[in-house]
């Protein structure tokens, strides 16, 4: 059974949902499943296949149905990590265990560097985080042209160039931007503009989450155990780089799940992964670092 619960702190409403007991059934401790930009519904798939865990999700504030009180628009990794310690405050505090995704898990490493008592084992899967890249300047670049694409032309051609640039083998070199901007309909897409640009994946909304340099000093020194996870589809693309590039500044390899970027994601999300397969690879890693 879910229940639905709403935190209100100073600056936001954040909306969570609890699968399972709590205090836990076998008294381990909730597992937290968090993205950015995707929000808890994203997670259904993956939290059907953890019927034995109390499984915490929520909204980051400003989007589904975190609503903002503090009148800004920006995403920013470390606002997040507080929204998310006053969720584990509220549940009884921490240790928890915690999968973290794509921005989420930019936000657990921010979470982790702020509060190293809140995550007994994060599993940070494919973190965007740029300035670990050996290319960095060129990466902040090809994403400028996604954003500029979009303020331009809509979503749609927003889009396109998000999935070209992400889709990108290896770094970003003059043939790169050498090509014209993608065509919609190349991938499935209009080309009509729909007036919006307030998208937090196209815009410059979410820039301080790509942007985000992760301490190493403060990581490394936290009892947390983080583990970097990469989808074994994402090899070579800049999701898979960034997430090596974390791994190696850690101190070790990445850990490879099954499935792309949205592995965990069901068959209604148009971008369906491997669910099943991607929750015994979690127990799996889970179980591991007990």
């Amino acid at each position: 059974m879910t229940k639905t619960h709403t935190l209100e702190t100073a600056g936001a409403d954040i909306v969570y949902d609890v699968r399972g007991p709590l205090p836990t059934a076998d008294r381990r401790p909730p597992l937290f499943l968090i993205a950015q930009p995707m929000t808890a519904d994203g997670f259904t798939a993956l939290a059907a296949q953890l019927p034995d865990r109390t499984v915490v999700t929520y909204d980051p504030r400003g989007l589904g149905r975190s609503v903002r009180k503090d009148g800004r628009i920006d995403h920013d990794p470390e606002v997040q990590a507080t929204d998310v310690h006053a969720l584990v405050e509220a549940l009884g505090g921490g240790p928890v265990e915690m999968f973290a995704s794509s921005g989420g898990a930019v936000t657990a490493l921010a979470l982790v560097t702020a509060h190293p008592h809140d995550v007994s084992t994060l599993v940070a899967h494919e973190p965007p985080l740029i300035p670990v890249l050996p290319d960095a300047e060129a990466a902040e670049r090809a994403f400028g042209r996604v954003r500029s694409a979009y303020q331009a032309d809509g979503s749609n051609a927003g889009m396109a160039a998000f999935i070209a640039m992400t889709s990108w083998p290896g770094e970003f070199t003059d043939e790169y931007f050498a090509a014209p901007p993608p065509d919609p309909a190349r991938f499935g897409m209009p080309g009509e503009d729909d007036g919006s640009r307030d998208d937090p994946l196209l815009s410059d909304r979410s820039r301080a989450v790509s942007g985000y340099r992760p301490r190493v000093d403060a990581l490394t020194a936290a009892p947390t155990r983080i583990v970097i996870a990469v989808g074994e589809e994402s090899a070579g693309t800049f999701t898979a780089r960034t997430s090596v590039a974390t791994a190696e500044l850690l101190g070790q390899e990445p850990t490879v799940f099954p499935s792309h970027h949205g592995g965990f994601l069901g068959a209604d999300s148009g971008y369906p992964g491997r669910p099943e397969a991607f929750a015994r690879k979690l127990r799996e890693v889970l179980d591991r670092h007990r």
